[in-house]
């Protein structure tokens, strides 16, 4: 079961990496830094946006509007942190 958990712990890491990233490369793509011609450069954006905005959306669907403000990222990533530290601190001393 420890096994399990430290998956699940390992995957939350990854995807809290992801959000990140997509956050960093949507800022780069909107002040055009990057080239959004590139093939590479379209498929990175294609896969962070992809990979974070079904629950990106679920959550914009919760919050008020802020205007061009959108700090959905961050109550995904408070979500994950949550979620992390319920595991650690509840969920492992249970499996010990």
């Amino acid at each position: 079961m420890r096994a399990i958990l430290d998956v699940v712990m390992l995957i939350l890491n990854l995807y809290q990496y992801i959000v990140i990233g997509s956050v960093i490369f949507s800022w780069l793509y909107a002040f055009n830094v990057i080239n959004a011609g590139n093939p590479f450069v379209n498929s990175i954006g294609s896969f962070l946006h992809q990979a974070t905005e079904p629950l990106l959306s679920k959550i914009r669907k919760f919050m008020p509007n802020l205007g061009s403000l959108d700090i959905s990222a961050i109550v995904l990533l408070l979500g994950i942190f949550l979620l992390q530290r319920i595991i650690a601190y509840n969920i492992y001393p249970m499996v010990m």
